[in-house]
């Protein structure tokens, strides 16, 4: 447990240490993880303070002091879309303080009747996509150009295939492949739940406007074999656990609809910041060097609008 308890701090010192650890990484997206929320003020508007936070270290990388890489190049932050209309102002805010890299939010829905399966993370209840007053909010999302990242568990993936039918003009971002399960009451699972995972991977590929993420298989949730482990698996036995997962969403997908993500510090549980990205090298030497920008760069570029 030691790298989790070391990620209790992971600000621009460390993410710099990682993207300079071998790979040319340039630039980075910031997703929202409930750090540096106002103390102060409307309960609703405090989570723009992490968009201001973020901000603040996007223009310090921006300064040119830390070389040309770009760190939190875009935002996506938290606003709470069961509030409804009420949201706007919040969604304005966040919009205001992200100096012109607020790109979107995120709303998990993750959620398990096992409460094993997620531990300290069981916070909101079964269905949150799908609630009246969750979609009246999420309509205010497409007006202002926002994009929407979806976290939700391989058994709710029913819900973000419905959100993505009721809304098919807004940008969705499925985080995670959408999380395979293999603790709690699907420990040792994987396999004989792959095929149904697959099916609905393939049916939400069918909303044109989604966009999948291709990592956070190191989560604890996942619980591959290689999960904390020691010593720490290599690439090779990652890409070998990951592969039919991410290879299977690119195939529903399209390079140009995929994105590979490094989802630091959580990954941690499962490998280092150079490791990562030596699997996902290994998981994509068979596609064409177009294919590769789309999935290392392009996709992320266009969808979270980067200018970089």
């Amino acid at each position: 447990m030691t790298a989790i308890a070391n990620a209790r701090r992971y600000l621009l010192d460390e993410l710099l240490a990682d993207t300079k650890s071998g790979h040319k990484v340039i630039a980075t997206v910031f997703v929202e993880c409930g750090a540096f929320y106002k103390a102060g003020g409307p309960e609703d508007l405090r989570c723009v303070g992490e968009t201001e936070f973020v901000n603040g270290v996007a223009a310090m990388s921006a300064s040119g002091l830390y070389g040309d890489f770009r760190a939190c190049a875009g935002i996506v932050s938290k606003a709470d879309l069961m509030l409804g209309d009420a949201v706007k102002p919040v969604l304005e805010a966040h919009v205001r303080a992200g100096g012109g890299r607020f790109r979107g939010i995120r709303n998990s829905a993750s959620f398990d009747d096992d409460k094993s399966v997620l531990g300290p993370l069981n916070r909101v209840d079964a269905g949150l996509y799908r609630e009246a007053k969750f979609r009246e909010g999420f309509r205010h999302l497409a007006p202002l150009g926002l994009t929407f990242d979806a976290w939700l568990l391989e058994p709710q993936l029913g819900d973000v295939i419905d959100l993505a039918r009721a809304f098919p003009d807004q940008t969705i971002i499925l985080d995670h492949v959408g999380t395979p399960l293999g603790r709690g009451a699907y420990e040792g699972k994987l396999s004989e739940r792959y095929e149904g995972w697959r099916d609905k991977i393939f049916e939400l590929a069918k909303s044109p406007k989604v966009v999948v993420k291709l990592g956070g298989l190191a989560m604890a949730f996942c619980n591959f074999p290689s999960f904390l482990t020691e010593p720490r698996a290599p690439s090779t036995q990652l890409a070998a656990e990951w592969g039919p997962y991410i290879e299977t969403c690119i195939e529903a997908f399209g390079p140009e609809r995929c994105m590979f993500e490094s989802n630091f510090p959580v990954d941690m549980g499962a490998c280092d910041y150079p490791t990562l990205w030596n699997a996902f090298k290994r998981i994509a030497k068979g596609y064409s060097a177009e294919e590769k920008t789309a999935l290392f760069s392009g996709t992320a570029t266009r969808t979270y609008r980067l200018e970089l």
